[in-house]
């Protein structure tokens, strides 16, 4: 993901995969780091549990209550926990806090709840009452070091908590860091990374209002669920139910005019990619105007290509997120 290292004033860093690797000496045996990312230097990683599937709940708001938060995210897949210590007074844990979130923020991860507390007190996130109904909602099974990010000492300190997230060819994956002043000389790091399996293909459809959501929110929407003959512009039959969505969001808005925008990964000529996603476009027009009576007026297709992808080429999970139908609002 990056090619080169990012460093804060103090020059201590935070990596995601591709740069060169941090030492990893005196890590316990049997663990090894996420690929998504490489430690704050000097870290240790002294526990680790992973689960090749698991719920998982992501808090990003405040306490609101008596042990209650009120806003998660219900999610799951494959779910890594490693804990790392850092032993030593030359650091702070503010600094790996915020060395953390500018990492994050660098990669475009979208932050969905971020906060530093000196002192842990209140109800926000990284608070006590906070952290305490994160680890009960998601419990650990194994035993560890990883226990002190629950057990408060005479000599603890601050405590910095993030949750991120990003979407991926291969799907969504979230990271939720929990780093705090364990004791004068000790800060602990719990990171969470939870990565969610992609949708087989054929699997996910649009309804009316996910296509509601994603143009009020972003004025154009992916029409998951349309579906051509290999390299040709001949929709299949399986499409029907994704057509009949998009007639009904377009029935229901009158007032609205779209564009339907087609796309295609990189492999092969220019020109011929570009007449392709015009000539799927098209026919998705065509469709929805001949088989759900959709008026031509306010309707127009148009095609663009590889120009506007959204994930890599390089890889076929990307190219496949690339080749897509859009609905835009114009």
């Amino acid at each position: 993901m990056l090619n080169s290292i990012r460093t804060l004033a103090v020059a201590a860093f935070l990596v995601f995969a591709g740069a060169p690797a941090l030492s990893q000496a005196s890590d316990i045996d049997g663990v090894q780091e996420h690929p998504l990312l490489e430690r704050y230097p000097g870290q240790v990683i002294t526990w680790q549990e992973i689960d090749n599937y698991r719920e998982f709940r992501l808090p990003v708001g405040p306490v609101t209550g008596y042990r209650t938060i009120d806003d998660w995210i219900e999610t799951e897949g494959l779910v890594t926990r490693t804990f790392y210590t850092y032993r030593g007074t030359d650091r702070t844990v503010s600094e790996i806090y915020k060395n953390y979130l500018d990492a994050f923020e660098a990669e475009g991860f979208e932050v969905l709840a971020s906060a530093y507390t000196p002192d842990r007190r209140g109800a926000d996130v990284a608070s006590n009452q906070w952290s305490g109904i994160y680890f009960d909602e998601n419990p650990w099974s194994r035993k560890g070091e990883v226990s002190t990010q629950i057990a408060g000492t005479s000599g603890s300190g601050g405590a910095g908590a993030i949750i991120a997230t990003k979407d991926r060819a291969e799907g969504r994956i979230h990271v939720v860091v929990n780093v705090e002043q364990h004791d004068t000389d000790y800060i602990g790091a719990l990171v969470d990374i939870v990565e969610e399996a992609g949708a087989e293909t054929g699997l996910v459809t649009v309804d009316a209002e996910a296509i509601g959501k994603g143009i009020t929110e972003e004025g154009r929407v992916v029409l998951d669920g349309i579906f051509f003959d290999y390299d040709k512009a001949t929709l299949k039959p399986e499409s029907s139910e994704a057509l009949q969505a998009v007639a009904d969001f377009i029935r229901d808005h009158p007032d609205m005019n779209f564009y339907v925008v087609g796309h295609t990964d990189s492999r092969g000529e220019l020109g011929y990619n570009m007449s392709l996603s015009r000539a799927r476009a098209d026919a998705v027009v065509a469709a929805l105007i001949a088989d759900y009576d959709i008026d031509a007026d306010g309707l127009g297709g148009y095609g663009v290509g590889p120009l506007v992808p959204v994930f890599t080429n390089a890889t076929d999970a990307g190219r496949a997120r690339n080749r897509r139908v859009e609905l835009v609002e114009q």
